[in-house]
């Protein structure tokens, strides 16, 4: 069984003599392309002194306030997923192995309220509705890498580095425009590699889009010589980063105290595994499902009462999760199998996506059945922690009967039909 938790790694595999022969064509020939390809940042300078310099000039921060707009994308979208504005506080922080950094983010709506932040031993994730504070030590669930979300000045330092020192395969481009330096990166391995302080190649998974290029953008200042704007590209997720209001070097890491910002009446916690993922929601097994009424992805409302008399399959799903996306045929041969006065099939998108994205999911992949938009109560409802997929299947009488987390053809498939043909 495969599920996601707010993000999703898709990879293409390749024959292994294409792998290899790409492998040889870019050993030899990647280093001519980054001299060729690259406009130098000044007359008669090469491209790699200019990255060089930008580095340089990366290396110099110690600290940074800015506000950053954060905006995310699916393949194809014309219409971002998601926007976010927040204020980070970045500090330099060497004696960190992570990412070498530290950092605490805040809202633009509510710039006093703690968002989340790093202080190089532990994250920190802040749950307003409930107010708690979860402090995570990476303990609780081991993994190669910490999953902290590098600050802005950190980030594209690490890609700089990589660019400049990976032996990877990898296609480079800069461009010389009047106020700015354009820089791209091509990734090309049989892995996607994301920089948590340091390239990771991340772990296949088996629900693919068949491609594993990772691409990233930077925007640099030439009155800074500083990036102000980075791109993100997967197979299966985009995401942008600008920030404004920058100001530099103006506070010290020694005075940085994360539990300042902690709220006086909130829970404070150590992170444990099952708060992000999902057995919790088994406990709900005989129980009346949590009553909702939500829109759908022509932002008409929908409520669960009004389904009662029907067996009904709920799927707590996410816009970006590749085990959703796989799950889709499955659900659309369900919706068409099945006696509509006897049977119906929902879709919640619990990963908070606008609208108008789930209108383009919708429509791209030709879904019978009803997408509706989700809420946090959802998730907190349904306790899944944000986890996709999970199935809940619904008697008449609005019990839960099953609850099926995470996809696999060969096991969800039958596992939901034996379930469903014996309440119908």
């Amino acid at each position: 069984m495969y599920f996601c938790i707010l993000y999703d790694y898709q990879q293409r595999t390749n024959t292994l003599k294409t792998e290899k022969m790409m492998k040889a064509i870019n050993f030899i020939f990647v280093p001519l392309l980054f001299s060729m390809a690259l406009i130098s940042c000044k007359t008669n300078n090469h491209a790699e002194d200019c990255l060089q310099k930008v580095l340089g000039s990366l290396e110099k921060i110690e600290s940074a306030t800015y506000t950053a707009q954060a905006e995310a994308w699916q393949p194809g979208d014309t219409t971002a997923l998601s926007i976010h504005c927040f204020l980070t506080k970045e500090y330099d922080n060497p004696a960190d192995s992570t990412i070498g950094a530290s950092f605490v983010s805040f809202s633009c709506d509510e710039p006093a309220k703690f968002g989340s932040g790093y202080d190089g031993k532990s994250r920190f994730i802040v749950y307003h509705n409930k107010k708690k504070i979860v402090i995570d030590d990476f303990t609780a669930r081991p993994l190669p890498f910490r999953p902290v979300t590098p600050p802005f000045f950190n980030y594209t330092k690490s890609i700089i580095q990589y660019a400049l020192t990976t032996n990877d395969s990898i296609v480079v481009d800069l461009q010389e425009f009047d106020e700015y330096y354009y820089f791209k990166l091509v990734i090309n391995e049989d892995r996607q590699v994301e920089f948590f302080g340091k390239a990771y190649y991340m772990p296949e998974n088996p629900y693919n889009s068949g491609e594993t290029t990772s691409i990233y953008e930077l925007w640099i200042s030439k009155v800074t010589n500083l990036p102000y704007k980075v791109r993100r590209e997967m197979s299966h997720d985009i995401s942008v980063e600008t920030v404004s209001n920058v100001e530099l070097n103006k506070l010290s890491l020694s005075d940085f105290n994360i539990y300042a910002y902690f709220p006086a009446d909130y829970e404070v916690r150590p992170y444990a595994y099952s708060e992000n993922n999902v057995r919790q929601e088994l406990t709900l097994v005989g129980e009346k499902a949590p009553d909702w009424t939500l829109n759908d992805e022509n932002e008409q409302k929908i409520a669960l009462s009004s389904l009662k008399g029907k067996v009904v399959l709920l799927q707590l799903t996410g816009i970006g999760c590749g085990a959703c996306l796989a799950s889709i045929p499955f659900l659309k041969e369900l919706k068409a199998k099945y006696s509509e006065d006897k049977f119906e099939l929902v879709a919640i998108e619990t990963w908070l996506r606008k609208p108008p994205a789930l209108r383009n999911y919708s429509k791209k992949h030709e879904l019978n059945y009803r997408l509706l938009s989700g809420t946090d109560e959802i998730v907190t409802d349904y306790r899944t922690g944000g986890a996709a997929p999970v199935f809940f299947l619904l008697d008449r009488e609005q019990k839960i009967r099953k609850v099926f987390t995470g996809y696999s053809e060969e096991v969800t498939n039958p596992e939901i039909i034996a379930a469903l043909n014996e309440l119908l």
